[in-house]
């Protein structure tokens, strides 16, 4: 898909993608329709949903990273472009949108990903590096060590561990 194209819930997914160094866990709300994400900025805690397509709080979060910015908004033809350098990023970029923020988001997941990127992946997963890894649901309590006996004692405790 082309970065260009990004909108909505696809831009969100890839802005947070693209911020790896924030962003350890992306989950999916509201029947998959909303980025939710968990992590740490500069000793700021985010827990929840990630919407910087249409939240200039969450947008923040790149334009803090621009080391160098151009922006011009055409009012006539509805267009907005912006030329960026961004801390991490690999070139200069420039991203075009409907809005300013649409612009600088895409700019920023080009500076990450290049002019294209894969489907989005709607399910949780966790980021390591660039890579997004699925996030499956674990069994409390149960390991391959730790296989339940049903004709255990209660009270058994075994040998000690080695």
């Amino acid at each position: 898909m082309n970065v260009a194209d990004l909108t909505g819930v696809a831009l969100d997914y890839w802005v947070a993608r693209s911020l790896h160094d924030f962003v350890r866990e992306i989950h999916f709300t509201d029947s998959g329709e909303t980025v939710s994400v968990r992590g740490n900025d500069r000793g700021h805690p985010w827990d929840g949903r990630f919407t910087p397509s249409t939240s200039w709080e969450a947008a923040a979060l790149v334009l803090e990273r621009a080391q160098r910015l151009e922006v011009r908004e055409y009012v006539n033809r509805q267009q907005a472009h912006c030329v960026a350098n961004f801390e991490g990023g690999h070139r200069t970029v420039e991203g075009r949108g409907g809005t300013l923020r649409i612009a600088l988001l895409r700019a920023f997941v080009a500076s990450r990903f290049g002019d294209t990127v894969d489907d989005m992946v709607r399910q949780a997963q966790a980021l390591v590096g660039l890579r997004a890894e699925p996030i499956g649901e674990q069994t409390v309590g149960l390991s391959v060590e730790d296989v339940p006996k049903p004709d255990g004692q209660i009270g058994d405790i075994g040998s000690a561990p080695r």
